[in-house]
C-alpha cells in the first residue's frame, strides 16, 4: 500500500502521519498495538491517576482519550469504505475526556480496552479491498481517504504514546 498524499486528508492531519513509519500500516497498526500493552504493563494505579502539570490529562484520560478517538476515526474509515457518503461530524475531544469517567475505571481495564479496540481495528483495516482504501468521505468538514484515516489512526496513538513516555512515565519509575 503506498503513504497517503496530503490531498487524502486536512493539513492538520500532516502531523500525525509523518510519524508512521513506512507503508505497511497493518504492521504498524499490531506493533503498536504489541508496545502499548507493554508500555502499560506493570503500573499501577497511582501511575494510572498521575498528571505531569495542573490542566492536563491523567495517564487513564490519556489511554481513554486514545481509545475513543480511535474508535471514532475507525467508524470514518468502515462508513467512507462502504461508500457512505454522508458527511460526518467532528468531536471535542475534552468533552470526551470530561464525560469518560476514566478515573472510574482501572488501568488494566483501559490498557485491556484499548488491545481489543485495536484488534478490532486491524481486523477492519485488514477486510477492506484496494478499492475501499482509496474511497473518500467528509469528516468534520474536511474529505478524507480510508487510507489516510488508518495512517491518522496510528500516528494519533504514536504520538501520544511519545507524550507519555516524555512527560509521564519518566516522573514514575517502573515499579
Amino acid at each position: 500500500m503506498n503513504r497517503p498524499q496530503p490531498t487524502e486528508y486536512a493539513g492538520y492531519y500532516a502531523n500525525y502521519i509523518s510519524k508512521v513509519p513506512g507503508s505497511d500500516i497493518l504492521s504498524v497498526l499490531e506493533s503498536q498495538r504489541l508496545q502499548m500493552l507493554q508500555l502499560f504493563a506493570g503500573r499501577s494505579e497511582r501511575d494510572g491517576n498521575f498528571l505531569y502539570a495542573a490542566g492536563k490529562w491523567t495517564v487513564k484520560e490519556v489511554l481513554g482519550h486514545i481509545t475513543d478517538t480511535e474508535r471514532i476515526f475507525t467508524y470514518r474509515a468502515l462508513r467512507f469504505a462502504r461508500g457512505d457518503q454522508t458527511p460526518l461530524p467532528g468531536f471535542e475531544q475534552n468533552d470526551y475526556v470530561r464525560s469518560g469517567a476514566f478515573s472510574e475505571r482501572t488501568l488494566a481495564g483501559l490498557a485491556e480496552e484499548f488491545g481489543a479496540v485495536r484488534s478490532a481495528s486491524i481486523a477492519l483495516f485488514r477486510s477492506f479491498n484496494n478499492e475501499a482504501w482509496t474511497r473518500r468521505g467528509m469528516a468534520d468538514q474536511k474529505e478524507v481517504t480510508v487510507r489516510a484515516l488508518a495512517f491518522i489512526t496510528a500516528g494519533h496513538q504514536m504520538h501520544h504514546r511519545i507524550l507519555l513516555e516524555e512527560r509521564y512515565f519518566p516522573a514514575i519509575p517502573r515499579a
